[in-house]
């Protein structure tokens, strides 16, 4: 365990969860400031947007960070099922007094196939980097290692793990179905294992040879004891920091977040195309119901979604749009996130961590 720790750089076995969308640079840096590391979400970001991240975090703290990227198979071309799936979403346009779009595009390219974005990172040089939805290909992942990063792999089953310790990743994120946004799952086809994180996590400390990161539904100290039991050298929590005042949540997701009557959370794919953890917003109400035709591929689906969420927030609709959250939702904190870093470090000692 301390030695992940110690490959990371950092003091306590806590990883923030990158959060496309709502992690920061301010975030990213204020964890690592306190000892714990911080993430950049490169996830749909141009090179340029990431390279204007990675600068704002350095500019901030010397230690150590995380960029997180998207290596999600490329979808085929599917005419006839977008087409469908704006049809079926004409209404809900038409009650904002919008049109949907004419077709759909994938709004951004996979890590894989992604050069320019290649380039940038072996010129800054992030000391951790991280893969979601499957690996990149092994050039890419040679030319990462020869950096001297630390290379880290979201998993869902024993075969994805398995797929990224023989990789030569140098540990494997194990993500529980509690956890909040985008199931890691690298082939959707399949379906999804639907492991928990206590399962998940013990299955992979007992059958890997590389440390093993727990994530979902790990909102405290008492949560990081646990899997610390389990095996897992670190955790990686997600929700926990949206409530952070230097994350990019708006006030509608933080009033949800932090409310006594929050509601629970779901898995839906109709927001991008791939299964991800949140709250049941009208967006998710309205679009995902019973006889609703196939959703468009990820990440095409998604073009029409967030055309979709614009046109209702123009309007003033602020609960139609999307909040990821996992299902330690309830257990949210308000905190500066040094502070919170601080205080999951002392729940981890009274716990025994």
């Amino acid at each position: 365990m301390a030695d992940l720790l110690e490959r990371l750089g950092i003091a306590h076995p806590i990883i923030q969860a990158p959060m496309a969308g709502v992690s920061t640079p301010a975030l990213a840096a204020a964890v690592a400031e306190a000892g714990a590391l911080g993430s950049v979400a490169a996830g749909s970001a141009p090179a340029a947007a990431l390279a204007q991240q990675i600068a704002e975090v350095r500019a901030r703290t010397a230690r150590p960070f995380n960029v997180n990227l998207f290596c999600h198979q490329q979808p085929a071309p599917d005419p006839a099922g977008d087409a469908a799936w704006l049809a079926y979403l004409q209404p809900l346009f038409a009650q904002f007094g919008a049109a949907p779009p004419a077709t759909l595009a994938a709004p951004y390219p996979s890590f894989g196939t992604n050069e320019e974005l290649l380039c940038l990172l072996l010129d800054v040089r992030p000391p951790v980097v991280s893969f979601h939805f499957g690996l990149p290909p092994a050039g890419a992942l040679a030319a990462l290692r020869a950096t001297g990063a630390t290379l880290l792999a979201s998993a869902t089953s024993l075969a994805e793990a398995r797929q990224a310790a023989a990789a030569g990743l140098d540990a494997v994120v194990a993500q529980g179905l509690e956890a909040g946004g985008h199931r890691g799952i690298f082939y959707p086809e399949p379906g999804d294992a639907g492991l928990g994180t206590l399962p998940l996590t013990r299955l992979l400390v007992r059958e890997l040879r590389v440390p093993v990161v727990a994530a979902g539904g790990i909102m405290d100290g008492a949560g990081i004891a646990a899997v610390r039991r389990l095996g897992a050298a670190a955790a990686q929590l997600g929700t926990a920091f949206v409530a952070c005042p230097e994350s990019a949540a708006d006030a509608a997701y933080r009033a949800r977040l932090l409310s006594p009557d929050q509601p629970p959370t779901v898995i839906s794919s109709v927001i991008s195309g791939r299964p991800a953890r949140g709250f049941r917003t009208r967006l998710v109400q309205a679009v995902d119901t019973p006889g609703r035709p196939a959703v468009a591929a990820y990440p095409r689906a998604y073009e029409a979604a967030r055309a979709l969420i614009a046109a209702a927030q123009a309007r003033g609709e602020a609960d139609f749009g999307v909040q990821w959250a996992g299902q330690g939702a309830p257990l949210a904190r308000a905190l500066p996130a040094a502070e919170l870093v601080r205080v999951l470090a002392a729940e981890l000692q009274s716990a025994g961590g």
